[in-house]
């Protein structure tokens, strides 16, 4: 067992500044989020990147070492632990107010780095178990549907028209989240509808992922109902959103206004390195799982997160996710920043 595993453990730090949000009151109910977006982005700047990548020799001992599996499993009941934690005190604040916006804010983050970006990283895996413990995570933050549309979709249509997880140049961020969200829903259907219309079946059935997954995740909602009442039935509901927010700002990062060329009238380029930014930043590699190296995420979407290489052909961030996170918030700042950057 490899002690290289070990440096992943850095993203159990969000965890703990989250369980300081739910114990304490006062300031300390936003350290989160200045953690997060405060924090974070700063230690990136100062700890700087490296852009090695591993010998054949490294990567056959990676590929071998369970650990870096286990890590990602441990989440599971991690994740779901602190979603009933603050099912348990978000009703003890008063709603609204300050204390409870920042917890709310708080298991947000969760759902965006526990819940959704490890269901990301085991939503490509094979195994039945891996993506049903994926499912599980998408459930915490009633975004089920990511399972269909981004393995089936995004990773098809990225960086053309088609896909709505694509930003284009020019596009503001808050614009584009409601459009990625909105339009993801319809993909995943359509997804989800056209293979069950081969199969010569309706998409009205038990047979449509899509839909079963939005009835399981009316089912949680009203067990939530059911267990806590409605105060905190809204609470899950815009902490799960945060959520969703979060990935689809990682998502606007990812590819903006990187675009395949039209090879013929029914037929884009093949995906390459250069349709995804990429960002050796170690703080946000190490917190996100190589999520950052996303242009060989794209390359070879089976390859696992301890194995993704740097392309020197992809387009560099300027910074790590959290940070590039930060100044996607402030559009006039990212075009000036990012337009530029953008392959001809």
């Amino acid at each position: 067992m490899s002690p290289a595993a070990l440096k992943y453990t850095a993203v159990m730090t969000l965890p703990i500044v989250v369980a300081i949000a739910f114990v304490l009151s006062g300031p300390w109910v936003f350290l989160p989020v200045v953690y997060a977006f405060g924090f974070l982005p700063l230690a990136e700047l100062l700890v700087g990147t490296d852009r090695t990548n591993l010998t054949s020799a490294e990567k056959e001992l990676r590929k071998k070492d369970s650990l870096f599996d286990w890590m990602l499993y441990l989440i599971v009941p991690m994740q779901f632990g602190f979603l009933f934690w603050f099912l348990s005190i978000i009703g003890s604040s008063n709603m609204w107010s300050a204390e409870w916006w920042g917890r709310v804010l708080s298991m947000g983050i969760m759902c965006g780095v526990f819940g959704i970006n490890v269901a990301h990283e085991l939503g490509h895996r094979q195994t039945k178990a891996e993506q049903l413990m994926a499912k599980a995570l998408l459930l915490t933050s009633l975004y089920m549907h990511f399972f269909i549309e981004h393995n089936y979709g995004h990773h098809r249509n990225v960086s053309t028209p088609e896909d709505p997880s694509s930003a284009r140049k020019g596009e503001w961020l808050y614009l584009f989240i409601i459009r990625s969200m909105t339009l993801s829903l319809v993909s995943a259907w359509r997804i989800e509808a056209k293979r069950l219309q081969r199969k010569k079946r309706t998409p009205f059935s038990l047979s449509n992922q899509t839909l079963m997954m939005w009835l399981l995740e009316a089912a949680a909602v009203a067990v939530v109902w059911w267990a806590f009442g409605g105060a905190v039935v809204m609470a899950f509901a815009l902490s799960a959103l945060i959520g969703g927010i979060l990935l689809e700002t990682i998502n606007y990062i990812e590819h903006y206004g990187l675009m395949r060329k039209k090879v013929s009238e029914f037929r884009y380029e093949d995906v390459n390195p250069a349709h995804s930014w990429n960002s050796n930043h170690i703080i946000g590699r190490l917190m996100l799982f190589e999520l950052s190296r996303h242009s060989d995420h794209h390359f070879d979407a089976s390859k696992k997160y301890q194995l993704l290489d740097n392309f020197d052909t992809s387009p560099q961030m300027p910074t790590g996710y959290p940070g590039m996170m930060v100044l996607a918030a402030l559009p006039p700042l990212w075009f000036w920043l990012m337009n530029p950057r953008i392959p001809a």
